[in-house]
């Protein structure tokens, strides 16, 4: 699949977390519509792989304790996130903190260190 939309609708007070993490882990560039995130590849040739995404969801829902109280369910290109049990994910949204992004490949942290330190990869 060449784009993934992830549906965050269950699960709205994660989203930014959830988005920031699941790109990290498939080399995916994020971005945030309403209630749903969008994966694309890094490069017009390649492809975001809809496995590795669920796989990361999930890792991500069971470091949060959430893990078996949602399932991720593939529909085409489009995953979206169910409760079952109708329990909601209640967090105080933190204010949105400052992504950074490479201008040579597109990795995404909201770690300026981090940031910083992957830049310099592209450079030895």
């Amino acid at each position: 699949m060449s784009m993934i939309t992830v549906n965050c609708h269950e699960v709205e007070p994660i989203l930014h977390e959830l988005m920031i993490y699941v790109a990290d882990q498939v080399a995916a560039v994020p971005f945030i519509k309403f209630h749903k995130f969008i994966l694309t590849p890094i490069m017009d040739d390649e492809s975001v792989n809809g496995d590795d995404v669920i796989s990361s969801i999930k890792e991500f829902l069971d470091s949060i304790g959430e893990k078996h109280n949602y399932a991720v369910i593939l529909n085409g290109d489009t995953i979206t996130i169910k409760s079952i049990h109708g329990k909601q994910i209640e967090r105080k949204k933190q204010p949105q903190s400052q992504l950074f992004s490479c201008a040579h490949c597109g990795h995404v942290t909201p770690y300026e260190v981090e940031h910083n330190n992957h830049v310099k990869i592209h450079y030895l």
